[in-house]
């Protein structure tokens, strides 16, 4: 059956204009961990619980500011894993190289343990000012059972982007991340 050039048209149309408007794959970026100073004392068992975010937060986009009563979110750039998963893998990370006597684990992992303290970790802010400086925004409280006693503790955290764009601002999240855990680890000491 031998198409007509209307009918050709009309069924090429919406195809090359689904085609066009198609949005560009998106760039996934990671936090990666930063090493920082190594203490010796600390709990022997630390569970850092699931981390709590602010819902803006809570997306596969990366949020880039909350300037203004507006929130700029980078639709092709996008979060490798989600954000809450990543900070908690991070952080273990992170506590584990600061705190050398301790083992650390994640509350959502396969090892299930009793903890000699219990880490809650709340991220209230995590995107830049208008004057595209990092800021982090976080509560910390941690429940030591073995004597039991409760620390906790506010932080805000902030960090210049070394350039303008995402990676600089991914960059600049990995620093503040690292900082907070550095807050974390001496908040842990006896």
């Amino acid at each position: 059956m031998a198409l007509g050039r209307r009918q050709f048209a009309s069924l090429t149309l919406p195809v090359m204009a689904a085609a066009c408007g198609a949005s560009p794959e998106p760039n996934y970026y990671t936090i990666v961990t930063r090493t920082g100073p190594t203490l010796s004392a600390g709990p022997k068992i630390v569970m850092l619980k699931d981390i709590g975010l602010a819902s803006y937060l809570d997306r596969r986009e990366i949020v880039r500011s909350s300037e203004g009563y507006k929130l700029d979110i980078m639709a092709n750039d996008w979060w490798g894993e989600s954000l809450g998963a990543m900070l908690a893998r991070v952080l273990v990370s992170e506590l584990g190289q600061r705190l050398s006597g301790s083992s650390v684990y994640a509350e959502s992992g396969a090892i299930s343990v009793d903890p000699n303290v219990v880490v809650g970790v709340n991220i209230q802010r995590l995107d830049a000012d208008k004057a595209g400086t990092l800021i982090l925004n976080a509560q910390v409280a941690a429940e030591f059972n073995r004597p039991r006693r409760m620390a906790a503790r506010n932080f805000s955290i902030s960090k210049p982007t070394a350039t303008p764009d995402m990676r600089g601002l991914v960059a600049a999240i990995s620093d503040a991340v690292g900082e907070l855990a550095d807050g974390i680890a001496a908040l842990l000491q006896p």
